[in-house]
């Protein structure tokens, strides 16, 4: 069985041939395996925002943020995935949150 890492690994190359859906499939069996693998959500929530499926985009870059809360790329991430579902306020909110956590300041 393929670990998390060589599964993201066969998704980028799915998705840099234009496979999107089967970058998708081992991303989520990636998850599934390991819950905690960071680097998968962020690539699920980029793909699902493509395939226009903002609420499934949306849920893994907040459990990006969740398993990451202190990085403030996870929020800019999340911020970004809010802008292109078109909730520009969730976004504003999430750049803010960025911000402080670039700059030290608790939540």
């Amino acid at each position: 069985m393929p670990t998390p890492n060589e599964l993201y690994d066969q998704a980028a190359d799915l998705r840099d041939a234009g496979d999107k859906p089967g970058a998708v499939a081992k991303l989520e069996e990636a998850v599934a395996a390991d819950p905690a693998f960071a680097i998968g959500h962020g690539m699920l929530a980029k793909l699902y925002v493509d395939l226009a499926e903002a609420d499934k985009a949306i849920a893994h870059a907040k459990k990006v943020v969740e398993l990451e809360p202190d990085d403030p790329f996870s929020y800019t991430a999340l911020s970004v995935i809010y802008v292109r579902c078109g909730k520009v306020p969730e976004a504003e909110h999430a750049k803010a949150m960025a911000w402080q956590k670039q700059h030290g300041f608790e939540d």
